[in-house]
């Protein structure tokens, strides 16, 4: 199971910093995922939204993938999950200029994404990120009984949802809730051989069940849990 450092290590270090990734790695992880959001002068940069981007400053998208071609993080796969349509040209760009094809994955929750990376540049890895969401409804405790209802139905349809698109999207991975991975979507991904990572975990019994039900990987804040797996 491929072990997933969310925004490199969130819950120790801030997200979608150098330094993040760096204590990631330190702890283990086989993949670092982080955030790539297009500025609206056209520029790419390390942010999961215009307003993070405009609370810090983020790091540009090139100065990232500088280091993840030098030590430690080279020994690391990558994952940029691009937040909004836009950016594709660049990105792919940058990833092939940096020599990072081999190790890298464009995800996206963006299907119209999904499909101009490939036409652009066929040898990048792609993810499809599921669901479709602008924010964490599951942290308003007013909307957590709807939110609990509408992930079932989700849940049951999702295999039928993903029998029909995969064979179209010609992903690679897709980047899952966690609460809608079940046993059959695990069997429709792989028979058409898409691997799934569950996102993102921070309890280790939940890591604990998704490992035993078969994921292919696990996104995680701390990935001090997974230590927590053996």
């Amino acid at each position: 199971m491929k072990r997933i450092g969310h925004k490199g290590a969130d819950a120790i270090r801030a997200g979608n910093t150098i330094e993040s990734f760096h204590a990631a790695v330190e702890l283990g992880v086989d993949m670092i995922e982080f955030d790539v959001l297009g500025l609206r002068d056209g520029s790419l940069v390390i942010a999961h939204d215009h307003l993070d981007a405009e609370r810090r400053e983020p790091i540009p998208l090139a100065h990232c993938l500088d280091a993840f071609t030098a030590p430690p993080l080279d020994r690391v796969e990558l994952d940029c999950d691009l937040k909004l349509p836009g950016g594709e040209r660049e990105l792919a760009a940058e990833l092939r200029e940096h020599g990072l094809l081999g190790r890298a994955m464009v995800s996206t929750m963006e299907l119209s994404s999904v499909r101009a990376v490939r036409r652009l540049d066929p040898a990048v890895r792609l993810g499809w990120t599921y669901p479709k969401v602008t924010r964490d409804w599951t942290s308003r405790r007013w909307a957590r009984p709807g939110v609990i209802a509408a992930l079932r139905v989700m849940r049951a349809r999702l295999p039928r949802i993903a029998a029909r698109a995969l064979p179209r999207l010609e992903v690679e991975a897709m980047w899952v809730y966690w609460p809608l991975v079940g046993r059959r979507l695990l069997e429709v991904a792989g028979s058409a051989g898409v691997a799934v990572n569950a996102w993102t975990v921070d309890d280790p019994r939940r890591m604990r069940a998704l490992h035993r039900l078969g994921v292919d990987g696990i996104c995680t804040n701390d990935p001090r849990l997974f230590g927590e797996l053996a």
